[in-house]
């Protein structure tokens, strides 16, 4: 009863733009980067950066403030978090997928509101563009977007090679593979399996020189195509990471009776994404990449496991289970 009440959480949500733009000017930057070498003073952390004196010292002790930097005897180091995830060139980098954010989502979530009026997407679409076209057309750009999206899935790959029983299989296909994090993870824990990716022929010289560098360019191939024009290719497992929640219903239970088509019998399909807990009101991320994907997407949505494993069910997959994988990632798999 005597429990004071205060606006504090409001103001730090309702002001999140603040942090955020604060963490992704940093990435910008190559802040993180810069500081791996080894602990900088303000001074030369701001020259380094090529930054003002005015608001240097504000900047990086509101990031020691967020929980981003340390800072000892006036110089500021690294966290063990932005050591392993925002240094570039690092394998768990996901800076990659912060410095899109920056440039392209943090502006269009300033329209929200209209779309949530409309229920139309608020990306480049607006203005007669499409973003993957021009992405796609840019070798270089592309490389860079699949791998930042190897950073960004690397976590929950990791922990699929792990709760999955691979033992049971020969050969898996990752669908929409982009560079083929996933395979490559499948394939160094567990050497009895083969198999591949599967994506658009443009993504083609970007997996294989991933797959090169990793060894294993005798146990994983990749498979070109279109998953809404082409058959899928065969294997044992299939596997579609953060594809389902880019589609509306109908695409969503075409890709899923694609997969049951494709698979052996007693074969399985293990799809992942930022699934929502079943009363919606726990998995925060989840709940907004939904919304990320009405900025971005005609028709995507997120989904709960209770939702997906209905729509598993529904195509013909039996003996459906989900499992946590790690943060906001969980995965559903079914046998046909």
């Amino acid at each position: 009863m005597n429990t004071k009440v205060t606006p504090d959480a409001i103001m730090q949500i309702g002001m999140g733009f603040w942090s955020a733009k604060t963490l992704l000017v940093a990435v910008e930057l190559g802040l993180f980067t810069l500081l791996s070498s080894s602990p900088l003073d303000g001074e030369a952390l701001a020259g380094g950066l090529g930054i003002h004196s005015r608001s240097a010292r504000d900047f990086f002790d509101a990031l020691v403030a967020l929980g981003l930097l340390e800072r000892h005897n006036e110089q500021y180091s690294n966290t063990q978090e932005t050591e392993r995830f925002l240094v570039r060139g690092k394998l768990e980098y996901i800076g990659g997928f912060l410095e899109m954010a920056n440039t392209r989502l943090y502006p269009f979530w300033g329209s929200l509101t209209q779309g949530l009026q409309t229920g139309q997407s608020q990306n480049e679409a607006k203005n007669g563009e499409n973003f993957f076209t021009a992405l796609y057309a840019d070798a270089e750009r592309l490389k860079a977007f699949l791998k930042s999206m190897t950073g960004l899935s690397i976590g929950a790959a990791k922990a699929i090679t792990a709760k999955f029983p691979w033992s049971e299989y020969k050969t898996f296909i990752d669908i929409g593979t982009a560079q083929g994090g996933l395979p490559v993870q499948v394939a160094l824990a567990h050497p009895h399996l083969s198999g591949g990716g599967f994506d658009l022929a443009v993504v083609r010289p970007a997996f294989e020189e991933y797959i090169s560098s990793n060894g294993l360019s005798q146990r994983l191939q990749f498979f070109a195509g279109d998953f809404f024009c082409d058959p899928l290719p065969v294997a044992d497992v299939l596997v579609m990471g953060h594809i389902l929640h880019d589609w509306n219903l109908e695409e969503k239970l075409m890709l899923l009776s694609k997969a049951y088509e494709a698979l052996p019998s007693g074969g399985a399909l293990i799809v992942y994404d930022t699934i929502i807990d079943d009363n919606r009101c726990e998995n925060t991320f989840g709940l907004l990449m939904s919304l990320n994907m009405l900025i971005e997407t005609p028709g995507g949505f997120d989904y709960t496991g209770a939702d997906c494993i209905k729509w598993m069910g529904s195509v013909g997959f039996q003996k459906l289970k989900q499992e946590h994988l790690i943060g906001p990632e969980s995965m559903i798999f079914g046998i046909k």
